[in-house]
């Protein structure tokens, strides 16, 4: 028996990072998984190696969220799992960011969560009960130089998961945030985020003196996409090696 058997999952930014360790997971765990992204060239290869279901998506398009999930209904016949994983990072101090890059990261990061939410909402409460996962960042807790935009994102995700649980508790909806810290994925090994970073002293400020891999927060959000996780909802969830209970950060 698995973790999610008989549960039709979507899983945005699936293609690459956490977002594919989500994927093979929930696979393991016996849902059936549609994950888009905006990488087809992963997506694809990854779809072809696991058996799931690739779909194009830029998660701040309407219209992309209408297709996707219209995917997964027109796959599965339902929906009862939300991931709300796509994300990106882009690192500029306030002074040197442009415009652009800081609406884009906010476009992607926070009206991508909000218009996922939205786009479910209908399907979720036709299969009669679900789940909404939201991946933030332990930056949704605390600022970090050169990261005003997506700690701004990841901050407004902990707010949009909070009010978005009040109002869909009534359709038996569940919407809990998962905030990871220092996590092995590409997407945190931008060179200029690198270049920045003091590495010692940020190794010290670790409590588990370690990089996660990408499934142990998989796991997390494993849990709480499953009916064990069913009293759990407006939630955070901390997948960090106890990075946040140190001083220094």
């Amino acid at each position: 028996m698995g973790l999610l058997d008989g549960k039709v999952a979507l899983i945005t930014g699936g293609a690459r990072g956490m977002g594919a360790a989500h994927v093979r997971l929930f696979l393991e765990e016996g849902a059936r998984v549609v994950f888009g992204d905006v990488l087809d060239e992963e997506g694809k290869a990854l779809a072809e190696e696991t058996g799931a279901a690739y779909v194009r998506h830029d998660v701040t398009s309407p219209a992309e969220w209408r297709r996707a999930v219209g995917t997964v209904t027109e796959l599965h016949g339902r929906l009862d799992i939300l991931i709300n994983n796509a994300g990106i990072l882009k690192f500029r101090r306030i002074e040197e960011m442009s415009l652009e890059d800081f609406d884009r990261v906010i476009g992607v990061n926070l009206r991508g969560t909000w218009l996922g939410i939205k786009s479910v909402i209908d399907p979720l409460r036709a299969a009669g009960r679900g789940s909404i996962v939201n991946i933030s960042s332990i930056e949704g807790y605390v600022g970090a130089e050169g990261l005003s935009a997506y700690s701004a994102s990841k901050f407004g995700v902990r707010g949009i998961t909070k009010s978005a649980a009040r109002e869909l508790a009534r359709f038996k909806i569940r919407v809990n945030s998962v905030h990871p810290g220092a996590i092995n994925t590409p997407m945190v090994t931008d060179p200029d985020l690198m270049n920045a970073i003091d590495a010692d002293a940020f190794a010290k400020s670790m409590v588990i003196k370690r990089f996660a891999k990408p499934v142990e927060v998989s796991h997390v959000v494993a849990f709480l996409a499953s009916d064990r996780a069913s009293y759990c909802t407006g939630s955070e969830f901390t997948v960090d090696g106890g990075l946040l209970t140190g001083a220094g950060y």
